[in-house]
């Protein structure tokens, strides 16, 4: 047999043997981050329309981000489209992206308060989804301008601040 189709043959059979062998795990990594998405409330702000519609968002349309604005006092933010950056990033990033701060609305805290194999899952599954979208507006600091519709999340009728206190 000719010395390069043997060596090529190998590596195909060494290929696919690597990925049965990974096929379940990977499957399973996938069905356990679409799960993490599902009932963590991602869709609520990264899918458009997904609150108003009561969660009847078909998964083609999850994570592509919205141009919807969450405006306090720390100024404009927007839900990125997910799987525009999570094309970006590596495995290990996004796993320090998501212990790291992040302006609000977004949960921080549950994000860092997931186990690492959640969040490798969640990355998995945002992964295995086509690249579709556009990525979302860029965060707008206190008092600028804000061209897109937002909520408005800013305290109202606060209780006065006691004096000296």
């Amino acid at each position: 047999m000719n010395p390069i189709l043997h060596c090529a043959g190998t590596l195909i059979a060494a290929f696919l043997a690597t990925q049965a062998w990974a096929g379940p795990k990977a499957d399973a990594d996938i069905r356990h981050g679409r799960y993490l998405i599902a009932t963590s409330g991602c869709n609520d702000c990264h899918t458009p329309g997904y609150m108003q519609k009561d969660g009847h968002v078909p998964e083609s349309e999850w994570l592509t981000g919205d141009v919807m604005g969450w405006q306090g006092p720390w100024g404009t933010t927007y839900p990125a489209n997910l799987r525009l950056l999570f094309g970006t990033l590596t495995e290990k990033e996004w796993l320090a992206r998501a212990r790291a701060p992040m302006r609000p609305p977004m949960p921080s805290p549950s994000l860092r308060a997931m186990r690492d194999a959640d969040l490798r899952a969640i990355y998995r599954y945002v992964k295995s989804l086509p690249l579709k979208g556009d990525p979302a507006p860029a965060y707008v600091p206190p008092g600028g301008k804000v061209a897109t519709p937002y909520f408005d999340l800013t305290p109202k009728n606060l209780p006065p601040v006691a004096a000296g206190k």
